[in-house]
C-alpha cells in the first residue's frame, strides 16, 4: 500500500491518523474520486478479492470498481493508517434471497471506540462511516437505516431512491472462501446482474451520479432525473466526463447497454 499514492488519487492532503475525523475524510474523499463500475465483468477480465490488483486498478489505471475492489482497497488503507479493521460477509437482499447469497458483497467494521460500519462498495449507500447501532442515518439529505434483525444479523436499509434496498450482514470476520466464490459466481454467472448489465454509480455527497446500461440518472434526496443515452459516443463520453473512466474497449460494450436499457424500460412500462 502507497498511502501517498491512494491519497492523490482521492485528493486527500491532511494528516492521516486512525481516528474518526480521518476515517469520515478518507471515506467521503474515495466516494467522490472512486467510482463504482463493473465494466471488467462485462469484458470478462477476472476480478479477484487481493488488494494489490485492486490498487492497481483503481489507483494506478485510475479506474473504478465493484464491493470487493472498493471496500478491499479501503481496508488495506485504512489498516495502514492504523485503524483495526474486520472484513463482514454483507448479503445484498438477502430478505428477498435468503441466505445463498451470502458474501456477494463486502462489508468493513472498523474498531473505534465504538464499533463503527464504513462501506464504500454499495455504490449509493453511505456517505460517511457511521456507528453501529440502531436508527435513522440522515447524511447530505439522505436518509437509511442501520436495523437489528434475527440471528445476530444487521440490517442497513438504503434511501428511498436508492438502487439495492438493503443489505445485512454480521459484525464477525468473514470466511474468505465464501467471499472468494461469491466473487466468482457474480463475474461469471449468466444469473448474475453484473453480467448482464453495465452499472456505474459515483457518489459526490449531494447526489449520486448514475448509468445503468443506457439509463443515466441524477439521483437527489428529493428525487432524481433521468434521460436515455442514445449513442455509443455518448456512453464513452458519460464514462469519461462523469465517471473519470478512460476505456477505450468499453465502446464493445454498448449493444450490450443498448439492450439492457430497453428491457428496463419495458419492464417498467
Amino acid at each position: 500500500m502507497e498511502l501517498s499514492a491512494y491519497f492523490e488519487r482521492i485528493g486527500f492532503g491532511a494528516d492521516a491518523r486512525p481516528d474518526l475525523d480521518t476515517l469520515k475524510r478518507v471515506h467521503r474523499a474515495h466516494l467522490a474520486a472512486i467510482p463504482y463500475e463493473n465494466l471488467d465483468v462485462l469484458l470478462k477480465r477476472p476480478l479477484s478479492l487481493d488488494p494489490a490488483r485492486a490498487f492497481d486498478k483503481l489507483v494506478t489505471r485510475r479506474r473504478g470498481g465493484w464491493c470487493y475492489e472498493m471496500n478491499g482497497l479501503l481496508g488495506w488503507a485504512l489498516e495502514t493508517i492504523g485503524f483495526r479493521v474486520t472484513r463482514l460477509a454483507g448479503a445484498v437482499a438477502r430478505d428477498i434471497r435468503g441466505d445463498a447469497i451470502i458474501g456477494n458483497h463486502l462489508v468493513l467494521l472498523v474498531d473505534l471506540d465504538r464499533p463503527t460500519i464504513a462501506d464504500v462498495g454499495f455504490g449509493d449507500g453511505l456517505v460517511e462511516p457511521v456507528p453501529l447501532a440502531e436508527g435513522e442515518i440522515v447524511q447530505d439529505g439522505f436518509v437509511s437505516h442501520l436495523s437489528r434483525i434475527e440471528g445476530g444479523w444487521w440490517r442497513y436499509t438504503n434511501h428511498p431512491n436508492g438502487g439495492a434496498p438493503s443489505f445485512d450482514f454480521r459484525p464477525e470476520p468473514a470466511d474468505p472462501a465464501v467471499l472468494a466464490a461469491r466473487c466468482e459466481f457474480l463475474q461469471t454467472s449468466d444469473a448474475s446482474p453484473f453480467t448482464q448489465n453495465a452499472v456505474l454509480q459515483r457518489r459526490l455527497g449531494d447526489r449520486v451520479e448514475v448509468m445503468r446500461n443506457t439509463l443515466r440518472l441524477t439521483v437527489r434526496p428529493g428525487g432524481v432525473e433521468e434521460r436515455v443515452i442514445a449513442s455509443a459516443d455518448e456512453f464513452m463520453a458519460e464514462l469519461r466526463d462523469t465517471f473519470g473512466i478512460d476505456e477505450p474497449e468499453a465502446r464493445t460494450l454498448w449493444p450490450l447497454a443498448e439492450r439492457g436499457g430497453r428491457a428496463m424500460l419495458v419492464e417498467r412500462g
